[in-house]
């Protein structure tokens, strides 16, 4: 038990309080100075917190940003490979046309080369500047990649979107054929 301070003793002795009451005191401030109480948190305490979690979380988000980056590069790189790695030579006198966006290309091959992509056998895809033709498997493999790399593909069934004028319901009774040349 602690000792009582010096004032405690002058009322004891003066007879103002109970020693009951004296030692219950020393008790309470006892347990009050050796007790670990439970701290609130400060405001700066807690704005700090606040600020180290806003922190973490915009770390996580720029780190799956540089992971996602990172992964789109990787799989650029191995569709490119594919595309060097599987290219057809390309040798003919007939011109091959496709259109690409705004422009219509041209590309040399021969009647083999030209009835493969017209039956959907090979596929033109764009690596940079030049197109090349690959067989269907590998451009398969680059889909699964660089989708936007692959620039005429016949294999595939591409429905036309549904519209509603007269022109279009009375064109669409006549069929392009896909090994047309023009």
């Amino acid at each position: 038990m602690a000792k009582p301070n010096p004032l405690q003793q002058q009322l004891l002795k003066a007879g103002l309080v109970k020693k009951s009451k004296v030692a219950e005191v020393a008790r309470e401030q006892h347990v009050a100075h050796h007790a670990k109480a439970t701290k609130t948190p400060s405001e700066i305490q807690q704005e700090a917190e606040r600020a180290r979690a806003e922190k973490t979380d915009r770390d996580r988000a720029l780190q799956a940003e540089r992971k996602a980056h990172a992964r789109n590069a990787e799989l650029r790189a191995q569709a490119r490979q594919i595309i060097e790695d599987k290219k057809q030579p390309r040798t003919g006198e007939l011109e091959y046309r496709f259109s690409t966006g705004d422009a219509i290309r041209t590309l040399r091959v021969n009647e083999d080369l030209r009835k493969k992509l017209a039956a959907g056998v090979l596929v033109i895809v764009q690596l940079g500047e030049r197109f090349e033709l690959l067989p269907r498997a590998a451009a398969d493999k680059v889909r699964e990649r660089a989708p936007e790399w692959i620039v005429l593909d016949h294999g595939t069934s591409t429905a036309p979107a549904a519209s509603h004028s007269e022109d279009d319901a009375y064109y669409a009774q006549f069929v392009v054929p896909d090994d047309l040349i023009w």
